[in-house]
């Protein structure tokens, strides 16, 4: 198939550093290339691809000191799509919302990815303007907030194999907390997990501009109030595998409908168990007992701690091979691509396949 995914502008693909999206749209972009398909991808200049690379800015906008307003970037590399949406069987658009007027009046066969949190009071009146779509989730527990739209399916997210290195025998005994440091990622939760059960806790995230008041009045204190943690700050690809692996859990205290949670998979990856309280997919990825535990609150959280020295990481490997990998993610969407009508037949709008279960 001739397919084109369409980026977020923020991070490069694969990103630097932080990156939920961006890193997902690469590790699709290069599987579908691996199983034959032809792939352009619209993302940043400084993206690495073996797709063919259109590119719709510099570099990625967030590490881009001179820009400040991401719209105009946007706008552009949607006039760039549509100037060649005929080369391709289907574009896959991965932006949120900023192209449905324009699919409107295009005939092409397109589906979109929600990445985010949908939530939002705002979102409501959008998707019920736009109710015929396809459009695909990443776990079903996000769905739960959107009035009817035409979902084509549910594609949990996948990871090369090969990206993170197993760890038999981690080299540290410490809690991790990989991500960003939000109010809703809830990391004073992992300090405090961590302070009670007796451990250190190693902090590796970003502080974006919206959240430096909450680093700078919550959660540094509580850093420097405790000697038992460490924050590290963001950490690029090539620190992952030691960071998570060594580890003895990871922590993942969300309090808000997180869509997937990809630090999770990456986890399970290196065979660390993951200690996650159950909100939004927490209850998709996680298998109690052999990838992790499933809890619901500070004491039941410090409680799993103990149980996670004890838990086969060969068996949390496994449970991530057996449902994670990024073969299994690109054939759920080769799937999808291939359900969706064709432009100007009677529904367009809506996949002839029906809809893609959950793998």
């Amino acid at each position: 198939m001739k397919i084109a995914q369409i980026a977020p502008l923020a991070e490069r693909c694969p990103p630097c550093l932080y990156g939920g999206t961006e890193r997902i749209v690469s590790y699709l972009t290069e599987e579908l290339v691996r199983q034959g398909h032809e792939v352009t991808l619209f993302a940043s200049g400084d993206s690495v691809t073996r797709a063919e690379l259109v590119p719709c800015c510099d570099m990625a906008l967030r590490l881009d000191a001179r820009v400040g307003e991401h719209l105009p970037y946007y706008v552009t590399m949607l006039d760039r799509v549509m100037a060649c949406a005929g080369r391709f069987d289907v574009l896959h658009f991965h932006i949120d919302m900023l192209h449905f007027p324009l699919l409107r009046r295009m005939p092409v066969r397109a589906v979109t990815t929600l990445h985010g949190r949908l939530d939002l009071p705002e979102l409501q009146p959008f998707y019920a303007h736009f109710p015929d779509f396809p459009l695909v989730s990443v776990s079903a527990a996000q769905r739960a907030p959107m009035p009817p739209v035409n979902w084509v399916g549910t594609v949990h997210h996948g990871i090369p194999g090969a990206l993170l290195d197993y760890c038999a025998n981690p080299a540290g005994d410490y809690l991790a907390f990989l991500g960003r440091i939000s109010p809703e990622k809830r990391p004073d939760h992992a300090i405090e997990v961590a302070v009670r059960a007796g451990m250190p806790l190693k902090i590796a995230a970003k502080v974006d501009r919206v959240d430096r008041a909450y680093w700078q009045d919550v959660i540094r204190p509580l850093v420097a109030a405790h000697p038992n943690v460490e924050y590290i700050g963001e950490i690029d690809e090539s620190a992952k595998s030691a960071f998570l692996g060594n580890a003895r859990a990871l922590l993942f205290p969300i309090a808000w409908p997180e869509p997937f949670g990809l630090v999770m998979i990456e986890a399970m990856a290196c065979g660390t168990p993951v200690i996650a309280f159950a909100c939004g997919s927490v209850p998709e990825v996680i298998e109690p007992g052999i990838s992790g535990y499933i809890v619901h609150g500070i004491d039941e959280a410090v409680a799993a701690v103990a149980s996670a020295a004890s838990l086969p990481r060969a068996g949390v490997r496994a449970a991530f091979d057996a449902r994670f990998s990024v073969e299994r993610m690109a054939r759920d969407y080769v799937r999808i691509y291939q359900g969706l009508s064709n432009p100007g037949d009677a529904g367009a709008a809506h996949g002839e396949a029906g809809e893609l279960a959950l793998a």
